[in-house]
């Protein structure tokens, strides 16, 4: 029997698109820093730089010179940026997966993964130039499984806090 609640149009769930935002983006920096021990040697200032670029968001340039060491203060600043922005990502990709399954919604978090790598290096660069250095495959295969993992939580913790 066809019931009138399939006429109502589906909603983002919220608490799951903020779980699986700050998830997400805890679980694709630890990609990011698995692929960098397993391909390069330059742990852990490459950690180091690539905090220094995301907190010269907020703090300013000033903070970008080198040395790229451990300062609490720029990884503070950097996590919760970098957090605040996965959850508006993840906020944008539940609106966009909502009505799709499973598979769907992963090739469309893989889709969106690398488009987020082509804002992320191409358009916001243009604003914040110093990002120009994190251009490189490990930078795009880190989008690409953020977007992946970011379908698949959603569409998980979805379904474990639906009402």
């Amino acid at each position: 029997m066809f019931r009138a609640k399939y006429l109502l149009p589906m909603s983002v769930n919220w608490i799951a698109a903020i779980g699986a935002g700050m998830v997400t983006g805890v679980a694709a920096t630890g990609a990011q820093i698995v692929l960098w021990w397993s391909f390069t040697d330059a742990l852990p200032g490459i950690l180091y730089r690539d905090a220094r670029l995301t907190s010269a968001i907020l703090m300013g340039p000033e903070v970008l010179p080198p040395p790229a060491t451990f300062d609490l203060m720029v990884m503070v600043v950097a996590t919760v940026i970098h957090l605040v922005i996965s959850i508006g990502y993840s906020v944008i990709l539940a609106c966009l997966i909502l009505r799709l399954d499973m598979m769907r919604s992963l090739l469309a978090g893989l889709i969106f993964g690398l488009t987020l790598y082509a804002v992320n290096m191409y358009g916001i660069t243009l604003v914040f130039p110093w990002f120009l250095v994190a251009r490189d495959w490990i930078t795009i295969l880190t989008h690409a499984v953020f977007g992946v993992s970011l379908a698949a939580t959603y569409k998980g913790l979805s379904r474990s806090y639906s009402a």
